[in-house]
């Protein structure tokens, strides 16, 4: 089969609720994959950042195999021999003390919502009815119910009402904004350190720790949705730890996966993470001894690799070859670690969608992000040759738009 074919079944028998470049990858393996024609293409985006350690780590693949072999599900109405090890390693590379572990990203962040609010009406006086999130414009926390009725993105919001309550919007990157916002009904803020779905909106720095600041001074809990900034690809462990702060509840997915599996978790003190009780929140996947052995191999990984430091540095040396592109269509290059976003000056009504696909018919696969920004965000085992390898084919459709 041709790869018009693929597409073709994929158009006929699946709904129509995301708009692919027209490539059909067939095989992977670190920051390369191959299309079901052979022809081979550099990963860009690293599926939203869920593949930090690269495709296929034959590490995370090993654990993932011998685990296989052994037992993959028990449900929680029994411990296993894999969850407790790994979910013990995930709150000492967070900094945190209990994990609640889930599966995909938009789950941990339903996983937050339900922990603050109860610990809200346990522990800060908040009647159950009248607690309040506060939220940022242009977020992006996941698609269920509950989360896009706190978004601002019409294509998210439209059309899925009645919208679930107890959220109050703010601009982003504005401390004043959020310090009036709250209220005796505020149970806390959820953020992203970096806005990510947004175009690679990069805060001013000392946001994140000024949040932390008014989150102290009002009595309000700092919630972080560090889904897609985590584990390295910022150039830290998380986004948070550039500016010296810990939140009180953190949102971790994406990479924990090691790109295998769907793996998630909230995170939190013990004193928060009490209120949740027998019956009271789970999963039937959640915590199993299959996720939990890709989790850890793919905690190992990044920890032993240091590809938090890789990212940093390969971020910065990405970053400086984008740099030496003249084009004057190009706005601005903004970038923390190895993600990294590059937004255009375009007229009305214009995308950059057909830059993406120029770029994938030289052979690299990036993706269009809030219709001016194309986003970079490649595995963190990139090499310098490979960045070198992109930007030779970068440079000349950037500087043909």
């Amino acid at each position: 089969m041709k790869a018009k074919d693929y597409i073709r079944l994929d158009q006929t028998y699946g709904a129509h609720n995301y708009h692919p470049l027209p490539v059909v990858i067939s095989k992977a393996r670190g920051v390369w994959v191959w299309d079901v024609e052979g022809k081979k293409y550099i990963d860009m985006l690293s599926s939203y950042s869920a593949i930090n350690q690269g495709h296929l780590h034959p590490k995370i693949v090993k654990a993932a195999t011998d685990q296989m072999k052994r037992v993959t599900l028990t449900s929680r109405a029994f411990s296993n021999d894999r969850m407790g090890k790994f979910l013990k390693k995930l709150c000492e590379v967070s900094g945190m003390q209990m994990a609640l572990p889930m599966n995909t990203g938009a789950e941990a962040v339903e996983t937050a919502i339900k922990l603050a609010r109860r610990y809200a009406h346990e522990r800060m006086g908040i009647a159950e009815a009248e607690g309040e999130i506060i939220v940022c414009e242009n977020n992006f926390h996941g698609r269920t119910t509950t989360i896009i009725s706190f978004s601002s993105d019409p294509d998210s919001r439209k059309g899925y009402g009645p919208y679930t309550p107890g959220f109050v919007m703010i601009p982003y990157n504005d401390l004043e904004a959020f310090r009036k916002a709250i209220n005796k009904k505020t149970i806390g803020i959820l953020v992203e350190p970096i806005q990510g779905e947004a175009g690679i909106n990069v805060p001013s720095q000392g946001y994140l720790k000024g949040l932390r600041e008014i989150c102290d001074e009002k009595g309000v809990l700092l919630i972080l949705d560090e889904i897609q900034t985590g584990f390295a690809r910022t150039g830290k462990m998380f986004a948070y730890m550039h500016e010296g702060i810990k939140p009180d509840i953190l949102c971790v997915g994406k990479a924990l996966g090691g790109g295998l599996y769907p793996v998630s978790a909230a995170l939190s003190t013990r004193k928060i993470m009490s209120v949740f009780t027998p019956g009271s929140h789970g999963s039937t996947f959640g915590g199993n001894p299959l996720a939990a052995a890709i989790g850890s191999a793919s905690l190992d990984v990044l920890v032993k690799e240091k590809l938090a430091d890789r990212s940093r540095r390969r971020g910065a040396y990405f970053v400086k070859r984008l740099g030496g592109i003249k084009s004057p269509k190009i706005k601005e290059i903004r970038a923390k670690g190895l993600l990294i976003g590059v937004e255009f000056h375009l007229k009305p009504g214009e995308t950059v969608r057909p830059i993406c696909e120029k770029l994938m018919e030289k052979g690299v696969l990036a993706k269009d992000t809030h219709e001016k920004t194309i986003r970079f965000a490649p595995p963190l085992v990139i090499s310098e040759e490979e960045i070198d390898w992109a930007i030779e084919r970068i440079k000349p459709v950037f500087e043909g738009v």
